[in-house]
């Protein structure tokens, strides 16, 4: 019987290049973003062009309670994606200038994440 040569299966792993803090945040960021209707918070947001939009508009657009609305919202700010601003009775979000690009950053390949 012949013996065949030794060949290696796959690429030894690298390692990773995320710090602990940076999959902290990152595990923050995906479970607030595992849900559908925060995902069509974040989509609403994105169509408003930066502009803040009021509580009020979400819970017709998303078909959903208002006390539901607002847990969702909650879960985004504490996420670092929204900030929240207070406007007589109603609150206004609207998306952290930079939050999505910032977490696009901490998944990027290391020599791209070196040139952003």
């Amino acid at each position: 019987m012949k013996t065949l040569p030794l060949v290696e299966c796959c690429t030894p792993l690298a390692g990773t290049t995320l710090s602990e803090e940076e999959a902290t945040e990152l595990e923050r960021l995906f479970k607030a973003l595992a849900d559908r209707n925060r995902l069509r918070i974040l989509n609403s947001l994105l169509q408003a062009g930066g502009e803040p939009v009021c509580v009020c508009e979400f819970q017709p657009t998303l078909g959903i309670s208002q006390p539901t609305v607002s847990h969702h919202l909650k879960q985004l700010v504490e996420a670092g994606l929204l900030e929240r601003e207070k406007r007589g009775t109603f609150a206004y979000y609207r998306l952290v200038p930079g939050a999505l690009e910032h977490a696009s950053g901490l998944l990027a390949v290391p020599s791209l994440r070196l040139a952003g």
